[in-house]
């Protein structure tokens, strides 16, 4: 069994979803009041990441819907789509930072730093407990989920250097100069996440050396000579899927088909599979698939 459980997954990103809303709401009306524009563009960058956020939730429900006619699998590849749609909206919000900042390097302005104090204060709070609650989950959609909210907490986290900063000293290119380096910093990571999520989309192998292991524990069974098409994939990331054909060295009875079914469930126990399907061909037997 998995140690993770998809309704616990959902009332996580349900409760960051809500978190993330009003304190969108709070970042436009404090952006406002204290003249910042470095504060205002995070709301707009935190607006973003609650509609994300909601789409995420939304898509995580909807995959724990059990199979059906149309979705054989169930809707667990639901979930996968929505961290696809979440990396790139988290891409294309870091380029929208990086452009609004690189210019402020130019032609810095001075925002009200005490109101920015206090805001950043609050957004690291916020967001630190939202990060936290998502870092307890194991799925790939709460993976790439948190690093939204990772990038909140050092954006605030930047801001409240700066304001305190900017109490003392006249240096308003601190501002996006730590912006810059922070949106570089999880726009890395991001890219990285949503590279295996790209993956796992085309349903590449989620891990070479488990689907090397898979091999060889098939191939020692009893009475197995070879092993093909062992087609191996996700179908969000957490549960896997196989196919294999195994062909045997002599025409088993139903004793000994038996048994080797039993081995063969042992045998891949540990790997923890969503869905097996293994296919037995006899000696001198023809496979139907060419490919």
């Amino acid at each position: 069994m998995h140690s993770h459980d998809p309704v616990d997954a959902s009332k996580r990103i349900g409760l960051v979803f809500f978190l993330n809303f009003f304190f969108t709401i709070i970042e436009f009306v404090g952006g406002w009041l204290t003249n910042s524009t470095a504060i205002m563009a995070d709301a707009v960058h935190d607006l973003g990441d609650t509609l994300s956020i909601g789409l995420a939730w939304i898509l995580g429900k909807l995959s724990n819907k059990t199979a059906d006619r149309h979705f054989t699998y169930g809707y667990s590849r639901l979930s996968l789509l929505g961290a696809l749609i979440n990396g790139a909206v988290l891409i294309l919000g870091s380029a929208w930072i990086l452009w609004e900042a690189i210019p402020r390097l130019f032609e810095p302005v001075m925002p009200h730093a005490q109101g920015m104090l206090w805001l950043a204060i609050l957004g690291v709070v916020v967001n630190g407990y939202a990060a936290l609650k998502l870092s307890k989950g194991k799925t790939l959609n709460e993976r790439v989920l948190n690093w939204h909210l990772m990038e909140d907490v050092l954006g605030w986290v930047a801001v409240l250097i700066v304001s305190v900063v900017l109490l003392f000293v006249d240096w308003p290119i601190l501002d996006p100069v730590l912006s810059i380096s922070f949106t570089l910093f999880i726009l890395f990571n991001v890219a990285r996440n949503l590279s295996i999520t790209i993956k796992l989309f085309l349903q590449a192998s989620p891990d070479k050396i488990m689907r090397k292991s898979i091999y060889h524990k098939l191939i020692e069974i009893d009475h197995v000579i070879t092993v093909h098409h062992l087609h191996f994939w996700s179908l969000d990331g957490e549960r896997h899927v196989l196919t294999a054909h195994l062909v045997l060295d002599q025409p088993l009875n139903m004793v000994l088909q038996t048994k080797t079914k039993e081995t063969i469930a042992k045998q891949l126990t540990e790997f923890e599979l969503a869905h097996t399907t293994i296919e037995f061909e006899q000696p001198q037997e023809e496979c139907r698939d060419l490919t």
